[in-house]
């Protein structure tokens, strides 16, 4: 990146209509100083929500009086060139084909509470979602080969597998925003007892505060957590069965949400470690699927909602419609949302601010049991020059076996997909943890592929 491209970064949006995070963009473009001086380009197919999207922007930049300069188009190649930085946010109908996966999965016993990365709905986003994402990455080769690809859709390890892996020439990351530094940090800070809440969290505790997490993204577990020399991590686990106990299921009370405290105490249990993401973790072992014969103190996964997402999606909508016709004055929009983890870090990057971010990378003997080419959510540096993985040490026995169970799922998916290969979908299907039976897999994919026929390539039908 030059020096004009720094003072004035290009930051494209493919997917712009992806709430969960281009409202928190328009935010951060708008409130860095690093930032504001570029130009924010929107791509999404949807040419009614983009429309709504580049109205909301220009509306904001316009109330804070800055010099942000707001773009679109619903082809992202009038708007790649000259780009420093792509994020990958879109997916294509996914409440609705997720609720799918999840339906016929439940029929042979698999029970998802989300169906975006592992088991058969992990493995069918891919085959939806993917296609499109190496066509972009195309495009990025040919008009802006030296912009940053931040990759933002779920799966987010096996798609950045497939980018890592396919074009390895392109500077490429992946992101969660389950893992958000400094916010996690803190949450657990107030979970070890170190603080009473995250207001009251400094630098000198944050010297202290030895912590580290690994894992393949949604699977990651806190490795370690010393405050002062201290082990608090028994702190931590005994916070979450307090919270068990005394507290109702959880956030929202939706299928992700459901026993979480529980669940995450469970698993410190069994393994020593914190789950640092248990509403996905929780489905990643067949602990939950209900294949026990006896009682389980903690009942099945509760199936992802469908109905229910499409509520939030719509309320999402109606506030963004509310922004644009006064309803909501435009002035409390910076007041509303907030910084969001993909322009967090890109602001990182131009700005030169030497904050450390969990991404989704290669391992690079950050983790020193596992391959270098493992690709996990680990502690980085991440600068224009590049990124490196903070030191981790060793994934600890049991936690290492299925870690790499969840990596070959992963890989053999991303191969499956770019290569086409009906024999590696099927290899990956059945090492995936919870498939248990091969006619139950078979039928699975079968199924699938006819009632989501109208979304996925057509090379799997020939």
């Amino acid at each position: 990146m030059n020096n004009k491209s720094i003072s004035k970064p290009k930051v494209v949006i493919i997917g712009a209509g992806s709430l969960f995070f281009g409202r928190q963009a328009i935010w951060q473009m708008v409130h860095s100083i690093h930032l504001n001086q570029g130009t924010l380009s929107l791509v999404d197919t949807n040419e009614e929500r983009l429309s709504k999207l580049i109205t909301l922007a220009k509306m904001v930049v316009k109330e804070n009086n800055i010099k942000l300069v707001v773009e679109g188009s619903t082809d992202r190649r009038d708007v790649l060139k000259e780009a420093d930085f792509v994020v990958l946010s879109f997916a294509d109908n996914t409440v609705k084909y997720r609720g799918i996966d999840c339906d016929v999965s439940e029929k042979y016993g698999i029970r998802m509470c989300s169906g975006d990365t592992i088991g058969p709905g992990g493995i069918f986003r891919t085959m939806r979602e993917l296609p499109e994402i190496m066509a972009c990455v195309k495009d990025i080769e040919g008009l802006c080969p030296d912009a940053w690809v931040i990759n933002y859709i779920n799966p987010s390890s096996v798609n950045g597998i497939a980018i890592s892996k396919y074009a390895p020439r392109l500077k490429s990351i992946a992101l969660c925003d389950s893992l958000h530094m400094p916010h996690i940090k803190h949450n657990y800070a107030v979970r070890a007892g170190i603080i009473n809440n995250i207001h009251e969290y400094d630098h000198n505790i944050d010297r202290k505060f030895d912590f580290k997490i690994a894992g393949v993204n949604h699977f990651t577990w806190l490795l370690k957590a010393e405050y002062d020399g201290k082990d608090v991590m028994p702190h931590i686990a005994e916070s979450l069965k307090h919270d068990a106990e005394t507290a109702t299921n959880g956030g929202d009370k939706g299928a992700k949400a459901i026993h979480n405290d529980a669940i995450g105490y469970e698993l410190y249990k069994i393994y020593g470690y914190v789950s640092t993401c248990v509403a996905h973790t929780k489905e990643y072992v067949s602990f939950w699927q209900g294949l026990g014969k006896s009682k389980e103190s903690i009942p099945p996964l509760s199936i992802w909602e469908t109905d229910e997402r499409y509520k939030r999606h719509d309320e999402m909508w109606n506030q963004i419609d509310d922004f644009i016709s006064g309803k909501i004055p435009i002035a409390d929009y910076m007041n509303t949302f907030g910084p969001d983890h993909a322009t967090d870090i890109i602001e990182n990057m131009v700005g030169g601010l030497g904050k450390a971010f969990y991404i989704n990378t290669l391992n690079k003997g950050a983790v020193t049991n596992m391959n270098d080419d493992a690709f996990l959510e680990l502690l980085c540096d991440i600068s224009m020059d590049g990124v490196k993985p903070y030191s981790i040490g060793e994934m600890p026995r049991g936690l290492r076996g299925m870690q790499e169970i969840i990596l070959d799922t992963h890989e053999l998916t991303a191969e499956a997909i770019v290569e086409q290969s009906f024999e590696k979908l099927r290899r990956a299907m059945l090492t995936d943890p919870l498939v248990h039976s091969i006619a139950d897999a078979d039928q699975i994919v079968k199924e699938l592929l006819e009632k989501e026929k109208e979304i996925l390539p057509s090379f799997w039908y020939e």
